[in-house]
């Protein structure tokens, strides 16, 4: 590797904890925001640690059923393990609060819909 790569994986590790740091903090404050959780969600998503994001993701639906951001990105990580069903009941949920990328997400991959869906 050499010392450019080693130079922005520094920066980029060190972006990534205080990040992480900022959202721990807010979740310290403020237990029942869903934000934190969605933030923190979306970051295990990049580091590639699905399951602890998947976690995140549904807590902060948990919070707020109206939490749209979190809805749709729960449709991309249904989507991607292949729970179809699971995909459009949170894009129909992420709709329902005025986030539509999760219906066009499914439908421009040819994902049809389940009768008991919605």
């Amino acid at each position: 590797m050499g010392m450019w790569e080693e130079l922005t994986g520094f920066a980029l590790d060190h972006e990534t904890l205080k990040a992480e740091a900022e959202q721990m903090e807010r979740i310290g404050r403020e237990p029942e925001n869903p934000a934190p959780y969605y933030a923190l969600g979306q970051l295990r998503r990049m580091q590639y640690k699905e399951d602890e994001g998947l976690a995140l993701l549904l807590h902060a639906v948990r919070l707020d059923e109206g939490y749209a951001a979190a809805h749709a990105a729960l449709v991309e990580v249904y989507g991607v393990r292949g729970d179809y069903a699971a995909a459009w009941r949170h894009a129909r949920a992420a709709e329902a609060h005025g986030e539509g990328r999760g219906v066009e997400l499914l439908r421009r991959h040819g994902v049809t819909e389940p009768a008991n869906s919605n």
